[in-house]
């Protein structure tokens, strides 16, 4: 089972264990993570699962479709380079150790 580390907010990590094909937003909310609100369920429609994907990681996703990277235009925080909406990026087994850090705001 894949774990996920969400860097939250105020620095700490949380370790969740993911079941492979489920996304990052969904494993935050089972896992209540702070700072993921997912407003729209994931249907990527709202922004708010907005995460900074850790370098080592990047690299292993497939890139955003379109209508990701216009909601990651829309988001409330800053836009990094590895800025992903969680709700789009599925769980697999080569992800085991993914790390994400929540942005400061979400709204």
């Amino acid at each position: 089972m894949p774990t996920i580390h969400y860097i939250l907010q105020d620095g700490s990590t949380r370790a969740i264990d993911a079941k492979a094909g489920t996304s990052v937003m969904e494993n935050a909310i089972r896992g209540n993570v702070r700072g993921i609100d997912a407003e729209c369920g994931g249907s990527c429609a709202c922004a708010t699962c907005h995460v900074y994907v850790d370098d080592a990681f990047f690299a292993l996703l497939p890139p955003p479709d379109d209508m990701e990277r216009e909601m990651l235009e829309v988001v409330a925080a800053e836009r990094r380079p590895t800025s992903r909406l969680g709700c789009q990026i599925t769980v697999t087994a080569a992800l085991d150790g993914l790390t994400v850090r929540v942005p400061d705001t979400q709204s």
